[in-house]
């Protein structure tokens, strides 16, 4: 099974679900969201996952939302989807199994619903040997430490027996923690598990690590920069540094009403037209005051550093 396993890595958005001002997925804007990932460098789409707010949608939407990006993508990248938010038992299996069967390559577990009751490792490894027996077995398989309802990490015994499984081909890290995330990459070495760290505040250095990309939330504003970082920055180290700077302090503003913030930039940019979201039931605009100065200077930076990268020599 190992050599038949797809290789998700580099730069892996967390997808985004536009709405229409009404709530309903707006699913032109979403194709055009698809086309501007693949045309800014992303390596493989993770859909129907928090910041798709899966929380809030209903399971036939979200099959819907992962065999619509599964079909429109068309092969061209990997896809890997989600839609766990159970912690009952037969929901999980229930939810899981719809969501085997939308065409992806990939479907990700979440940890905290393997231990909703954060009983520890032996009540990890009861629910996911459950799911593990009722899942189609030729399915890969991922982890992600979502941050939602709870953050649970996994210790290195539950990350080597999901590693040492040959079922599971990435873990989303959520650990925030340079010296974590190496020993993870060493841990999960010899196996066919990515170590994808999602925190922008270490993601330089992480790549540095061996860890294979980069699968945060600002992959959403400006993937194409993570990927240059990620794929030709050794030839460059003053510019990486620079550039590695600006994406930490661009990514502090995830605070700031995100996943909004990041729908009033595709809507500025023509992607979608509403910043309707499910999962924020207040104007950002007036919780966070100077939200379209701060949005001013993130688009302004990222234009800058496109252009220094387009400069360089070839």
């Amino acid at each position: 099974m190992t050599q038949s396993l797809p290789r998700i890595q580099g730069i892996v958005p967390v997808m985004l679900t536009p709405f229409t001002d009404d709530g309903r997925i707006d699913y032109a804007g979403l194709e055009r969201l698809i086309e501007w990932y693949l045309a800014h460098g992303a390596d493989a789409l993770f859909a129907v996952c928090q910041s798709s707010e899966m929380m809030f949608l209903s399971l036939d939407e979200r099959a819907a939302l992962g065999r619509f990006v599964v079909e429109k993508v068309k092969g061209r990248v990997p896809v890997v989807v989600s839609g766990h938010i159970s912690d009952d038992i037969d929901a999980q299996i229930g939810e899981l199994t719809e969501m085997s069967r939308v065409g992806a390559d990939a479907l990700i577990l979440v940890t905290n619903h393997l231990d909703p009751k954060k009983a520890g490792t032996g009540a990890f490894k009861a629910t996911l040997a459950t799911l593990l027996d009722r899942l189609p077995k030729d399915l890969p398989l991922g982890l992600y430490e979502c941050p939602a309802p709870y953050r649970r990490l996994l210790t290195d015994e539950e990350l080597s027996l999901c590693a040492q499984s040959g079922r599971f081909i990435l873990l989303k890290d959520v650990s925030c923690d340079l010296p974590t995330v190496k020993r993870r990459v060493a841990l999960t070495a010899q196996t066919p598990m990515r170590i994808l760290n999602a925190n922008a505040a270490i993601a330089w250095d992480a790549m540095k690590a061996g860890a294979p990309g980069f699968n945060g939330v600002f992959a959403n504003f400006h993937p194409d920069l993570y990927k240059w970082l990620y794929a030709s920055s050794a030839g460059h180290p003053e510019l990486a540094g620079e550039l590695a700077t600006f994406l930490v302090l661009a990514a502090v503003s995830e605070s700031l009403g995100y996943p909004a913030l990041a729908k009033m930039y595709h809507q500025r940019i023509g992607t979608f037209a509403s910043i309707r979201c499910r999962v924020i039931d207040y104007d950002v605009r007036e919780r966070f005051w100077a939200l379209d100065a701060v949005l001013d200077k993130i688009v302004e930076g990222t234009e800058f550093y496109r252009a220094k990268i387009a400069g360089l020599p070839a």
